[in-house]
């Protein structure tokens, strides 16, 4: 699973069970996070979490970054068996744009950030997952 943080919304993404393929699953209020991720896990089996890590161009933290790593902690102690990494997220949300443009989407649905946030999900994932293979 990888999740793309934000202080409003959170895109949410999985793979298939041989993770060759990361599919995106949904965009969750970030109040509403945690019920969902316990709501999913009863349901499916999640070994690992990547959450998209903020950084500037230079390596620099964003303000953001501080968050992520406190929702990173929160998860590892919610959930001990479950690993927990953290993945460079520098280019993530302006290619899920140029990915969206790419699709032929209508400029409405362009718009939609709660679609930007979970392609960006799928980013993640995708970049995790080829960098363990």
């Amino acid at each position: 699973m990888a999740i793309d943080y934000g202080t409003k919304r959170i895109g949410v993404a999985v793979s298939d069970l041989l993770q060759i393929i990361a599919t995106g699953l949904d965009t969750v209020s970030t109040k509403e996070i945690f019920d969902f991720l316990k709501d999913y896990m009863s349901r499916e089996p999640v070994t690992t979490i990547v959450i998209g890590e903020p950084l500037h161009l230079d390596g620099n933290p964003t303000y953001v970054t501080p968050l992520v790593h406190e929702f990173a902690d929160k998860i590892r102690k919610l959930y001990p068996e479950i690993e927990v990494i953290l993945q460079d997220e520098r280019f993530t949300s302006s290619d899920a744009k140029r990915i969206i443009l790419q699709s032929g989407a209508k400029k409405k649905k362009r718009r939609d950030k709660s679609l930007v946030d979970k392609v960006s999900a799928v980013l993640i994932l995708q970049e995790y997952m080829e960098s363990i293979r």
